[in-house]
Order: C-alpha cells, then sequence, then structure tokens
C-alpha cells in the first residue's frame, strides 16, 4: 500500500512566541497530526496574569500538564492549582484563565484537541500586546482575534 506524502519530522515549529511574561512554543500542529492534536510548552514568568481575557472554546477540549511550577487555572469560577505532574482537562465551553501568583516561573505542556488554533492565533495577540507597549491591550481587538480563531472572550476580570 502506498504511503501518504507527509512531512514526518520533529519540532515542527522552532518559533517561540513572546507576550510580555509569556511565551509559548508549539511542539506539534495540527498540520503534522492530521488536525487531530496541537500541543505547545507554556512558559509563565513569575507573579504574570493572563493579558488577555478569559474564555471558552466550544470546538475543543484543551489539556494542561504541569512540568515546572504552579499554575492556577480559574474554570468556571474554581481555582485549580496545576503543578508538575498534576493534569487537568478544560472542557468545550468553559470559561477559563490562568495565572502565575509565585514568584518563581512556571511552564506547562498545552494540549488542544482536535487541532483547532496554532501559532498564528499567539502571533497576532502577541502584535496587541506589543503596540499597547505594557499598558492595558486594546480587548476588543484581542475580542476580534479570539472569535476568529473559535474562542468566546469571557466577561471583564477585576
Amino acid at each position: 500500500m502506498p504511503q501518504p506524502n507527509v512531512d514526518i519530522r520533529t519540532n515542527p515549529s522552532d518559533e517561540t512566541i513572546a507576550m510580555g511574561g509569556l511565551k509559548v512554543r508549539f511542539i506539534l500542529t495540527g498540520d503534522y497530526s492530521n488536525g487531530s492534536i496541537a500541543a505547545f510548552e507554556l512558559t509563565v514568568a513569575g507573579s504574570q496574569r493572563l493579558p488577555a481575557p478569559a474564555h471558552s472554546h466550544d470546538h475543543y477540549e484543551e489539556t494542561i500538564y504541569g512540568t515546572e511550577g504552579v499554575l492556577t487555572w480559574t474554570v468556571d469560577g474554581t481555582p485549580i492549582e496545576v503543578g508538575p505532574g498534576q493534569v487537568l482537562c478544560i472542557p468545550r465551553g468553559a470559561v477559563h484563565r490562568f495565572d502565575n501568583h509565585r514568584e518563581t516561573e512556571a511552564k506547562a505542556l498545552c494540549l488542544i484537541t482536535p487541532a483547532a488554533i496554532g501559532p498564528l492565533y499567539f502571533r497576532e495577540v502577541a502584535d496587541v500586546l506589543e503596540v499597547a507597549g505594557g499598558g492595558p491591550p486594546d480587548r476588543a481587538k484581542l475580542g476580534e482575534i479570539m472569535r476568529r480563531h473559535g474562542l468566546t472572550p469571557g466577561p471583564a476580570q477585576a
């Protein structure tokens, strides 16, 4: 049986997308998994809050595997700490966000199933944050980017 013409390789994205105190490095995109899964490493500096609004997604689950430090994920209003070796699956439709309430850097592996978003989403968000120059980002622009990539912005956070 003939094999499909697929570019199989490791680390399809050698790019790290920096967004203030956050870094995202895709280690697998939907282009290399037949759309079944995307995986990225999330690095969050100490005492860093998510600059984008809380959000939900109706077309995929997001599974978080803690690798270093502790991130606090707030899912439908409930804070859940995820540290090394712990796993959190965020179901479709759940409004969520994360923050690093500790002074040390935290890292997690994030799995998106199916692979509904990729590096382009994070590049566009990074551009909005860069224009903000450390000030509050343009919420309307962030909301437009989120909706275009299948995320639904949640209510404003204090």
